[in-house]
């Protein structure tokens, strides 16, 4: 499933975010605690689900 930021960012698990070493194939779920959006800086709860 992809998530999606407020600011519009797509956290997409088969690619992954491989500029901030997080690799494909991890899933939202088990990214790092202090992972935050690679283009507005804001924390995981401000993703939600891909409707």
């Amino acid at each position: 499933m992809i998530y999606v930021c407020v600011c519009g960012y797509e956290y997409n698990p088969a690619v992954g975010d491989p500029d901030n070493g997080i690799a494909a194939g991890t899933a939202f779920e088990d990214l790092p605690e202090d992972w935050c959006c690679p283009v507005c800086g804001l924390e995981k709860d401000s993703f939600s689900p891909k409707e």
